[in-house]
């Protein structure tokens, strides 16, 4: 059966390119964002070249109203059996800086409907013994020092998240994959208001995209295709999972005792 999948924030950027990469592996594809004008494009050229069935889903999911419309599709459609969640922005300038309404609609974007939709998929794909998850979080999420305290906030949701499903669900049939960018080319930092001249070094989003591809191949659970020494993951998580004996104490550590 040709395999269908769920890309959203496909306009530009990266799901846009993971949209045209599954294409030219012979997806099917259902399109997200809010540009339904630039997905058509995008949609034409595929079909063009592709030959594949692609299907544009205008939705802005910052909307609950939109949420819910993808969410039913993804419950829905069975033949959908991979979903990107790719959209997100990012925000300009230090936290106690930002404007209320638009930490709001960040949350929106980058953490409830990531988690809604990932729920919707979830949900079918455990009854089904099979399914896959790409959830684009961001080596931000790891990294406070840098600054981006609201944006790296949801990408750390995102990459708990993800962590969590792939427990729960890998005994299921079903494969959840984080992939973490680094800084990459795309629109999100001139939506966000960066000046040029304050931009970081940047991967090419072809390159991210078809290494994020090739860790999807290989069953990755955490993508970083900036790592150049995966050993550096695998002792994070090693320091990390050394630390869980000690959360089963049922008295304070001796320093916080007078």
């Amino acid at each position: 059966m040709t395999p269908k999948t769920l890309i959203t924030g496909a306009s530009s950027g990266i799901g846009a390119t993971y949209a045209d990469r599954l294409a030219r592996r012979g997806h099917d594809l259902v399109l997200v964002a809010r540009d339904a004008a630039r997905m058509e494009t995008l949609a034409a050229r595929l079909r063009s070249e592709t030959g594949v069935a692609i299907e544009i889903l205008p939705a802005d999911l910052t909307r609950e109203t939109d949420v819910a419309k993808v969410a039913a599709r993804l419950r829905d459609d069975a033949d959908i059996s991979i979903l990107v969640n790719n959209a997100g922005a990012a925000l300009k300038g230090a936290y106690a800086e930002q404007d209320s309404a638009d930490v709001a609609r960040l949350i929106a974007l980058n953490t409830t409907s990531l988690a809604l939709l990932a729920h919707a998929a979830a949900a079918r794909f455990a009854r089904e013994g099979a399914g896959a998850i790409i959830n684009i979080a961001s080596v931000v999420g790891l990294v406070p020092e840098f600054g981006q305290t609201a944006y790296g906030a949801t990408k750390a949701f995102a990459i708990f998240l993800s962590q969590g499903l792939a427990f729960e669900l890998g005994p299921k049939g079903v494969y959840v994959q984080a992939v973490l960018p680094a800084a990459t080319r795309t629109e999100i930092w001139e939506r966000a208001g960066a000046e040029a001249a304050e931009l970081p070094p940047m991967m090419e989003v072809g390159d991210l995209v078809d290494a994020a591809l090739a860790g999807f191949d290989a069953r990755e659970a955490i993508t970083i295709p900036a790592l150049r020494d995966a050993g550096l993951w695998d002792a994070y998580q090693a320091a990390r999972r050394a630390m869980l004996p000690e959360f089963g104490n049922t008295r304070p550590a001796a320093r916080y005792r007078a």
